[in-house]
């Protein structure tokens, strides 16, 4: 009977608890659908911390080999690494990591030569059925000459290519604290920011994927207290945190305030322009602030709206030649890295702004944080679609409010706005709002959640 992966592969990713919905074996069957969908002759494989990970990759690359692909191994990495090793190498690749979910959890980002991304759409769908039918009839045909296994490592060259792209040799001395969450942020962060005129303070370098101190998920506010703590007690300029793979970074200001990741794309959105003498498109997801498109329009870029998501980010990316874009979610993408996204240059970004000029942080970034925003909301509910359509109802009708269904359902009027979106994996709405004041978005924040709610 073939395998029912319907659990495992999302719309961007696979992921899953190890061993109870995939182990090895799978892993085996995905190295060599992977080969088949992406027709490689040769790819690059890397894994995070966590317990799990170098034996799936092993069995990935027993998969590949098996249907004759070269593999490359590079190791222990964050998965931006893995995308500059995709992007330097010019090899479809794959990370072993499940980002910033529990130690239980594993799974694999799939990308194709040059880090382009494979979603339902572009590869992932193809792959799960492949790995269906061969559960059900057996594993295919061996080739008949077998791949062959190199280990390579790409850390010093990813660091390089990082620095390469900001300057950071000038700027006045930060003290810094960074929380890598027993993540990747442990591995890269050291030679990252090796040798530049930084007091680095590191809470939780040592690589550990049972994360015994916090998850790995700095949007959630819980996860970054002790970052906050320690900020303030170092007098530190900035302190930074890392997702579990390390792509994400969160930033919270010299009193120990959270800067929204809305701020942080518009302020590197501004230095990618000014990079690219003042024009260029930015891309930013709808849930991003107001703030965004006006920077962007202000500093002479041209902003576009997406989708929220990865795949629809850098498919966006390739299509209008932008220079940058930035998500809600703390990804932040650039043409300069293969339009992928890595939160280790947006942190670079951040320290070399901060460090060319003397004020403080929260000073720097209050001409990018313009509005009263709730954060996303999340609420479990029966019937998604009977929800969302209580919602349009409510509001369709209203004078100077206009919807749009681009992701999920987006409501805006002069002073405020806010979207409602279906979970894929869960039966979750979740409700991101922002009004010109905190009034007027707790009164808009209410009577959504009350029709959420039921």
């Amino acid at each position: 009977m073939a395998a029912d992966l319907s659990q495992i592969v999302k719309a961007y990713d696979v992921r899953g608890v190890v061993p109870d919905q995939w182990d090895e074996a799978l892993a085996e069957l995905f190295g060599a659908a992977f080969v088949r969908v992406t027709d490689a002759e040769a790819i690059v494989i890397g894994h995070d911390m966590r317990p799990s990970s170098p034996g799936l990759a092993a069995a990935f690359a027993r998969g590949a080999t098996r249907l004759g692909a070269d593999v490359t191994l590079i190791g222990l990495c964050s998965t931006d690494q893995l995308y500059f090793a995709s992007g330097q190498l010019g090899l479809p690749g794959a990370m072993f990591t499940a980002s910033h979910n529990p130690a239980q959890y594993n799974g694999i980002k799939m990308c194709r030569a040059g880090a382009a991304p494979v979603g339902q759409d572009t590869g992932l769908a193809d792959i799960r059925a492949l790995v269906e039918r061969w559960t059900e009839q057996g594993a295919p045909e061996a080739a008949a000459t077998a791949g062959t296994v190199t280990e390579r490592d790409t850390l010093d060259d990813y660091a390089a290519h990082l620095r390469s792209l900001v300057d950071l040799t000038a700027i006045r001395p930060l003290k810094v604290v960074v929380d890598a969450g027993n993540g990747m942020g442990g591995h890269t962060v050291p030679t990252v920011l090796a040798g530049l005129p930084l007091d680095v303070v590191p809470m939780y370098f040592e690589l550990d994927g049972t994360f015994p101190n916090h998850e790995a998920n700095p949007l959630d506010p819980k996860n970054i207290v002790d970052l906050q703590e320690r900020v303030r007690a170092e007098g530190a300029d900035l302190g930074l945190a890392f997702d579990g793979d390390a792509d994400r970074c969160f930033v919270v200001d010299e009193n120990g305030g959270p800067v929204s990741p809305s701020a942080i794309t518009a302020l590197v959105a501004a230095r990618e322009l000014a990079k690219h003498g003042g024009s260029g498109t930015v891309i930013h997801n709808l849930i991003t602030s107001w703030s965004v498109p006006e920077v962007v329009r202000e500093h002479g870029g041209t902003p576009v709206r997406t989708r929220v998501g990865h795949s629809f980010i850098k498919e966006e990316m390739a299509k209008s030649g932008a220079i940058f874009g930035g998500e809600h979610s703390a990804h932040y993408y650039f043409k300069d890295f293969w339009n992928a996204d890595t939160g280790m240059l947006a942190a670079l970004h951040v320290l070399a702004a901060l460090g060319g000029q003397d004020g403080p942080l929260s000073a720097l970034v209050s001409s990018y944080d313009r509005y009263a925003a709730s954060g996303e909301i999340n609420s479990t509910v029966d019937d998604q679609a009977a929800r969302l359509a209580a919602v349009k109802a409510a509001f369709g009708d209203r004078e100077g409010v206009t919807l749009d269904e681009l992701d999920g359902l987006t409501v805006t009027a002069a002073d405020w706005w806010f979207n409602v979106r279906a979970s894929n994996t869960e039966p979750l709405l979740r409700l991101n709002v922002e009004a010109r004041d905190e009034a007027a978005m707790a009164k808009v924040r209410d009577e959504a959640l009350a029709l959420i709610r039921g």
